[in-house]
């Protein structure tokens, strides 16, 4: 009859393999998450850096043809910071909700 050890020594190698291989599988899972995560996020963050640049530069144009067209020409800044103003009041009061459908979204991309 064999001995207790001999008969536990395959199963402790089969355990310590699953073992390996789990942790291999869930840094792999890991790396993929995180790639994800950070490739979207850069590609995010270049798109933003566009638009804001963009916005800028035709939020100064927009500006000056307002105090062109009202005859100062910081009539127009003024008219402009106004009206970002009132959305950033608007955003303001809308944060609770802009803020759980980010949060749902980021929680969404990381545990798929």
């Amino acid at each position: 009859m064999e001995t207790k050890e001999s008969l536990f020594k395959p199963l402790i190698e089969k355990a310590e393999a699953y073992g390996k291989t789990s942790l291999h599988l869930l840094k792999l899972k890991t790396v993929d998450k995180t790639s994800g995560f950070i490739s979207t996020f850069i590609s995010r963050l270049l798109l933003v850096i566009f638009c804001t640049i963009s916005l800028v530069t035709l939020n100064i144009a927009v500006a000056l043809w307002l105090g062109d067209l009202l005859g100062k020409s910081y009539y127009g800044f003024f008219i402009v910071a106004g009206f970002y103003g009132l959305i950033g009041l608007i955003l303001y009061i809308t944060h609770p909700s802009v803020k759980e459908k980010i949060s749902k979204q980021i929680i969404q991309q990381i545990l798929n």
